[in-house]
């Protein structure tokens, strides 16, 4: 009996584990979870919950154990007097881990990659995620609330989502600044800091529960960047990884609502980025883009900078791989213009960099809290310009901001006839709630249209890559266009070149020669004597495949023998 008991204490995490995906509805999961923690039903979910304790402890299956204790089980004929009820069949068919997901992110690069990671959490745990909306039991909203037509489009989708007697979860930036939002009531959320969490949500909204998570991640009293990087992930393109370096920002711009959601600046450690970007590689990456709502100011938490990282990430590039950079704005990159050129000069770099104006004029800037001048931003252009040859500066506009005037907005027009962006993002105003410009006198509709309008025939009268027209360009294939007529390269630029859509040029690097220009693209002719590179070091991933896998595996694998 004495050594019955041993060997039970020995195997006891196996058995538990494996307990809890035999017995009908995790019974000893859930009665785990109702002992340990709240869940927010349906009917009294009116008060906010901050969040939930952890339901998966250090012994719980890991998402290979999962899937493997679920293929391993052989079904046991039942004889006819056996036959199910209908009430045990709907019960079955609720067990977390068997539905079908279909998840929709809108916004940034930043809120594309919480996506990924979300959707290759889901997988690894069992779940099948799927394109098709309508056989979808699960919809995952993961929103922006940079303007109002994103909140609008998310807000329509949960109402579709109901009306289709889908399941809800919504995550990204609109329920973590506004939880308590009317349309929001009773649904689960996933904090922008919670993501490692997504099965856990996804599982109590499967069984009707209504969960929250809206915590921040913290260490020793300090804010950390997020979530693991190095959690299982779906790449929307196998070929590309989407780095977040860090979240939040150091400013305070009047009329942000994603500052509400994000926070201040949190950065990760360049040990943890260069070891994800390290691990991308082997996936067969061969482009990596960092994001953040501010990549200028990476660091300013933990005692580093931008550059800093760059020059360690730049040494794990292999050849033909590159590196794009993110959003910056102009406080933060000013200090380190140097060193930025410099990096951006790197052959394994792309010579881009994302810097918004908003405006040209310093009266609106202030208005904005944008805490530089027209001068600073022109200082950063002309110095990058000057020490990167060919550089690709792009940048985005609000036309319509409070208090604007005709000579404000001709300052803003003047300044791109004279810079001529090949990019520019051009947005009229919208007043989000809860922000200082929303309760600032607001122009008239018709004239912030109209100021969209001129600014956009402006941009549109000119072509930036004309004189590109004859050029020989290596350039890197990524991507396939939105019309799948074409692959998508990029040359060192990072300005898109349209290539024959050649199954061997896919995640290469080849030599073209450009024929023809449009205003957001040119066309590449293959040189036939030239052979495509192939920078990825591995095999890529296949569509839809889970990434972090093995690296979970074996961590979980470490983990079990260490306790």
């Amino acid at each position: 009996m004495k050594e019955s008991l041993q060997a039970a204490v020995k195997h006891g995490a196996f058995l538990k584990g494996f307990c809890h995906y035999i017995f009908l509805g995790y019974s000893k999961r859930l009665t785990k979870a109702l002992l340990n923690f709240q869940i927010i039903m349906p009917s009294s979910c009116d008060s906010l919950m901050e969040d939930i304790e952890d339901m998966v402890s250090s012994s719980d299956p890991t998402p290979h154990e999962r899937q493997s204790a679920r293929k391993s089980i052989i079904p046991r004929a039942r004889k006819k007097k056996e036959l199910l009820s209908d009430e045990e069949l709907q019960a079955d068919s609720l067990i977390p881990g068997t539905q079908k997901i279909w998840m929709k992110t809108w916004g940034c690069s930043h809120n594309n990659s919480d996506g990924e990671y979300m959707a290759g959490q889901l997988a690894a745990s069992g779940y099948k995620m799927t394109d098709d909306p309508t056989e979808a039991d699960v919809w995952l909203l993961n929103s922006c609330t940079v303007k109002n037509p994103a909140e609008d489009h998310f807000r329509n989708s949960i109402k579709k989502a109901q009306e289709q007697q889908k399941k809800v979860v919504v995550a990204g930036c609109v329920p973590q600044a506004q939880p308590r939002m009317d349309y929001l009531k009773g649904l689960s959320i996933i904090g922008v800091q919670q993501i490692d969490r997504v099965v856990e949500v996804v599982d109590e909204a499967v069984k009707g529960h209504s969960v929250r998570l809206l915590g921040q991640k913290k260490d020793g009293g300090r804010r950390l960047g997020g979530a693991r990087l190095d959690l299982p992930k779906i790449r929307k393109n196998p070929l590309i990884e989407i780095i977040s370096i860090n979240t939040g920002c150091l400013n305070a711009c009047t009329y942000c609502k994603t500052k509400h959601a994000r926070g201040d600046l949190a950065s990760y450690p360049i040990e943890e980025l260069v070891e994800r970007a390290r691990q991308s590689f082997q996936e067969g990456v061969c482009e990596i883009w960092l994001t953040s709502e501010d990549t200028g100011a990476y660091g300013r938490d933990i005692g580093t900078d931008l550059p800093t990282l760059l020059w360690r990430l730049v040494e794990e590039i292999p050849e033909g791989a590159m590196l794009r950079l993110g959003m910056t704005n102009p406080p933060y990159i000013l200090e380190h213009l140097e060193e930025m050129a410099k990096i951006l000069n790197h052959p394994r770099v792309y010579a881009f960099l994302h810097v918004p104006v908003q405006s040209a004029s310093d009266s609106v800037l202030m208005d904005m809290k944008r805490e530089y001048c027209i001068d600073d931003f022109k200082r950063v252009v002309d110095f990058l310009k000057e020490r990167v040859p060919g550089v690709t500066i792009a940048t985005d506009i609000i036309c319509g901001f409070p208090g604007e005037t005709e000579e404000d907005f001709e300052a803003t027009i003047d300044l791109v006839k004279a810079y001529r962006f090949p990019s520019l993002f051009i947005n009229q105003f919208y007043p989000r709630p809860g922000t200082p410009a929303a309760r600032l006198e607001q122009v008239p509709a018709h004239v912030k249209k109209q100021r969209t309008k001129e600014l956009s025939q402006v941009f549109h009268s000119y072509n930036p890559y004309d004189h590109k027209v004859g050029e020989r360009q290596h350039v890197l294939v990524t991507e396939e266009s939105f019309d799948s007529q074409y692959y998508v390269a990029h040359n060192k630029y990072y300005e898109q070149v349209l290539v024959p859509k050649r199954v061997e040029f896919k995640g290469k690097m080849i030599v073209v020669d450009v024929y023809e220009a449009g205003k957001h693209f040119m066309k590449g002719k293959p040189v036939e004597e030239s052979k495509p590179f192939t920078p990825s070091i591995a095999m890529p991933l296949q569509k839809g495949e889970v990434s972090g896998l093995l690296q979970v595996s074996t961590y979980m694998h470490a983990y079990s023998y260490s306790n």
